[in-house]
This record gives structure tokens, C-alpha cells and sequence, in this order.
């Protein structure tokens, strides 16, 4: 079938979403040996809050679309969302960019298998093969580190696996946040539920200020903002994405956002990437288009 035009001006947005994405982890990682993560978390949905107020303030939902129809699903929602940051983050300090975004692309996977149990939607030959090969991936990513001898290896090793474990969580915890999204889009604005999100997720890393906080300087203020805006410029950029073409004809589309914290890692990080993310690259990219190619099918 022949592209229409808004599927291409679709593909840009999800693509410029990717862009905003990986700007955010760069600008996270920058500083997060030297903020705390619950500072990190707070600013980042603080700022977050700018954009998002004013594409709804555009599209003329603001102050109406935040109404909750359902406020309880918006709590859990949050709640996982906000987890889910937090463990995101500490994945990110511990990890290459490139390595936490590729343990990311686990969450699509085990939603669809977390689908089946809570949704009672049919388990498929995509959803096992998708799952098998996501595991695979982080199989070979772990297995350097539990095959490492030296204690100086182990050190470093151990909070890779650290790293790993986090990233798992944050799949998870993203994948129960994904149902919960789901269910609420069926009567609730998608401005409003990223809106309530971010404003929980920044009073969550509020939370965190008793247990010590820095004054950050010019530029790690910078930085902080910065990580906030790209954050919520690039919710706003996927949101828009899926008004102009559907979620099947977009998703091979979400991995390309993989090759600029590559480039980060290599550039702005100096840091080498490990054969065994090469092995894993493809088994989880695999893992992530089969259940790509599931929601093809079915429209």
C-alpha cells in the first residue's frame, strides 16, 4: 500500500521524538555523577511541564483536558511512571547510554506477554518468539559480568549487573505503566495523563530533598532544564507522531534513536562499546520488531 503524505510528516515526528529522547539521556548522564536522583528525577519532570502545558494550551485542552475521569488509574499510572524514572535514571548513571536504551526496548515486548495475563489478549507465536529473543539479548549482555575473574573486573562488572538489573525493573515497571495508559486513553486526553504523570514524578523527586541535595551550578542547571524539555518535547513529538500514522507503519522507526547515544557514547562519553552489546543488538532489536510486526498483522 502506497504511503500517504501525513505518513511521512508521521515517520519525521517519531523520528524528532528519537532525537528529543536521546538528547534527554545525554543531559541526564552528564550529570548524574554529580546530582542526586531524586534531584535529577524533579527537575527533569519540572521542566517537562513547560512544553507540555503549552502544546495544551495550543490545542486548547489546557486547563480542560487534565479533568481525571478515572483518578485512581491516574495514581497507579503515576506511581509506575514515576518508579520507573527513578530506576530509568539509575540505569543510566551505571550503563552506556546505548546499553540502558537497548535494555529499554524490553518494556514493548513484556507488555505484550503482561497483555495476555491481565488484558486476556492471545498469547502468539510473536509474543513468545519476541520475548525469547529480548531475553537472549540480555543473556549475552550479563554474561561478561558473571564470567568475570579479577576482583578489579568484578567491581566494575558488579555494577554493570547493577545497571542491568535496574534496566530490567525499569521494563517492567514501563510495561505495567503502558497497560495502565492503554486502559486509561480510552476516556482520558493523552495531554492530560502525561501531564499528571510528570507532575507526580517531579513531587516524587521533591520527596527526595531530605535526603540531601546539591546547588547546582550554571551549567548543571543548564543541563537539568535541558533534560526536562527534551523529555517533554519529545513526549509531545511521539504524541503527534500517532495522530498522523499508526503505530505499526511508526515502530521500526523507534530504534533509530539507538544510533545518536551510540554516537554519544562514542563522542561525548568516550566510551567503548562491548562486543557483547553487539550480540545483543540484534537479538533485542529482533525481539522488539516481532511484536512490531504482530500489531502490523493485525491491522
Amino acid at each position: 500500500m502506497k504511503d500517504k503524505p501525513q505518513d511521512h510528516f508521521g515517520i519525521l515526528l517519531r523520528v524528532l521524538s528519537g532525537v528529543f529522547f536521546a538528547a534527554m539521556i545525554v543531559a541526564v548522564k552528564l550529570v548524574s555523577t554529580d546530582v542526586p536522583l531524586g534531584e535529577i528525577v524533579f527537575f527533569r519532570s519540572a521542566f517537562a511541564l513547560i512544553p507540555l502545558v503549552a502544546f495544551l494550551w495550543v490545542r486548547q485542552e489546557f486547563p480542560s483536558g487534565l479533568r481525571p475521569r478515572r483518578p485512581w488509574l491516574h495514581v497507579v499510572r503515576s506511581a509506575l511512571g514515576a518508579m520507573a524514572t527513578f530506576t530509568s535514571f539509575a540505569t543510566i548513571a551505571r550503563l552506556s547510554a546505548a546499553e540502558a536504551t537497548l535494555i529499554s526496548y524490553l518494556a514493548p515486548i513484556l507488555l505484550a506477554m503482561i497483555a495476555v495475563v491481565l488484558l486476556g489478549e492471545k498469547l502468539t507465536v510473536f509474543r513468545v518468539t519476541g520475548l525469547l529473543l529480548g531475553l537472549a539479548g540480555v543473556v549475552v549482555l550479563i554474561w561478561p559480568a558473571l564470567s568475570s575473574t579479577s576482583l578489579e573486573d568484578q567491581g566494575r562488572e558488579g555494577q554493570k549487573l547493577i545497571g542491568i538489573a535496574l534496566g530490567l525493573a525499569t521494563a517492567i515497571l514501563t510495561a505495567f505503566s503502558l497497560i495502565v495508559t492503554r486502559i486509561l486513553t480510552r476516556t482520558d486526553n493523552l495531554g492530560g495523563i502525561a501531564f499528571w504523570f510528570a507532575v507526580a514524578t517531579a513531587g516524587a523527586g521533591l520527596g527526595t530533598l531530605p535526603l540531601g541535595w546539591v546547588i547546582p551550578d550554571p551549567k548543571t542547571m543548564a543541563l537539568l532544564a535541558a533534560a526536562g524539555a527534551f523529555g517533554g518535547c519529545a513526549h509531545i513529538a511521539m504524541t503527534m507522531a500517532f495522530k498522523f500514522a499508526e503505530a505499526s507503519r511508526l515502530a521500526p522507526f523507534e530504534y533509530i534513536a539507538l544510533v545518536w547515544l551510540v554516537l554519544a557514547d562514542l563522542i561525548i562519553f568516550e566510551l567503548p562499546l562491548s562486543p557483547a552489546f553487539f550480540v545483543a543488538l540484534p537479538l533485542v532489536l529482533a525481539g522488539a520488531m516481532a511484536a512490531a510486526l504482530e500489531r502490523a498483522k493485525r491491522t
